[in-house]
């Protein structure tokens, strides 16, 4: 295995080139690898949101890594894309949310990376996300990236420990403008480029059309409010999920929000922002980054984020003796979603991460 040699995850976007730009000039042997997942734009969609890992994306990916002039591999990745694609309709099915990026980082753009590094020699791998890595005396330790708006160590909490040691992130210590001014002065050809803000094999923008070309929306049913009372109907709960407000399909004196999904009946309950607060949640599945959280012990004063966008809420983290991770939140957290990952933090510093199992609302629901 050579020590300079890195595989660099190429999705045909400005921050993965530019990850790779600057590891050529830190002297690595760069190897560019992108990961087809076979799914295209369809035909006169006029989204300007930019997705990854179509074939697309592929021909930006070759133009860049032939430019750099480091050799270049497309990886056909479509079956292991589609057992992702069957977790995210699984998810929906059991009135849960899923979050495809985190198991996509996990099984594909680390797990599967790491592998043809393995195979190729390579020492390293290296992908474009705004965060960081440092090694610390018990492991790697994740850290948010350096632009605050830009942080994307969330969606890395189900990454294992040793494929993150030998992980490189180049572009974690960078402000995305300046990113994109480093592509533009090495005229990369994706300097420009729009960021990626779909979900790769959701080309429409619409997650539901996915469901629907997979079996559909599941059970139709009731909107109830929490009275009880039927709002609305709608063609399957799947298209629902917690804290969601528009779509509902009935107009209302104040806004309503999703609050509960329920496969079983098919209802979907609604109710006002205030009834959408958790107070405790609970996680499984959890891991830690150079530290330890043994059962029975607590981190205190951490905060908790459960979506991606950066930021986070104030909470008590506990570890059970059943190897599940209770959250206590210093105040109801709005619209936390089972299926959803979950990350703690302290300050910068990323402690652990887990899947949210079960989120107990801090008002009661009769419905």
């Amino acid at each position: 295995m050579t020590s300079k040699r890195v595989l660099v995850a190429l999705s045909g976007g400005v921050d993965s080139s530019v990850a790779a730009l600057l590891l050529k000039r830190q002297g690595y042997e760069v190897v560019g690898c992108f990961l087809r997942n076979g799914i295209s734009r369809p035909a006169g969609s006029c989204s300007t949101k930019q997705g990854c890992c179509s074939a697309e994306d592929a021909r930006d990916a070759a133009l860049v890594a032939d430019q750099l002039e480091i050799p270049y591999h497309a990886l056909d990745m479509h079956e292991e894309f589609a057992s992702v694609q069957d977790y995210f309709a699984s998810e929906y099915q059991a009135g849960r949310t899923p979050n495809p990026c985190a198991v996509c980082n996990r099984d594909i753009k680390f797990g599967a990376l790491a592998n043809f590094a393995d195979a190729i020699g390579a020492r390293w791998i290296a992908t474009g996300h705004y965060a960081r890595i440092r090694q610390g005396q018990h492991g790697p330790e994740l850290l948010r990236g350096v632009d605050p708006h830009k942080d994307q160590s969330y969606v890395l909490f189900p990454v294992a420990p040793d494929i993150l040691s030998r992980t490189l992130l180049p572009i974690g210590e960078l402000q995305k403008p300046e990113t994109r001014r480093i592509a533009e002065e090495a005229g990369l050809p994706v300097f420009g480029k729009p960021d990626s803000q779909e979900i790769c094999f959701v080309p429409t923008g619409d997650y539901r059309d996915v469901l629907r070309k997979r079996g559909g929306l599941g059970k139709s049913g009731r909107i109830l409010d929490l009275d009880g009372i039927e709002r609305a109907r709608h063609d399957g709960y799947m298209g629902f999920t917690r804290g969601q407000r528009r779509g509902l399909g009935f107009a209302a004196t104040e806004p309503m929000y999703v609050v509960d999904v329920r496969p079983e009946s098919g209802d979907v309950i609604v109710g006002p922002r205030a009834t959408t607060g958790c107070a405790v949640a609970t996680a499984t599945e959890f891991r830690s980054f150079g530290c330890t959280l043994e059962p029975g012990s607590s981190w205190e004063d951490v905060t908790v984020q459960y979506r991606s966008s950066p930021g986070g809420v104030p909470a008590r983290v506990k570890a059970e003796v059943n190897g599940w991770i209770r959250i206590d939140f210093a105040s109801p957290a709005p619209s936390v979603t089972p299926g959803q990952g979950l990350a703690v933090y302290r300050d910068e510093r990323l402690l652990g991460g887990g899947w949210l199992h079960e989120a107990h609302p801090a008002a009661e629901i009769r419905v």
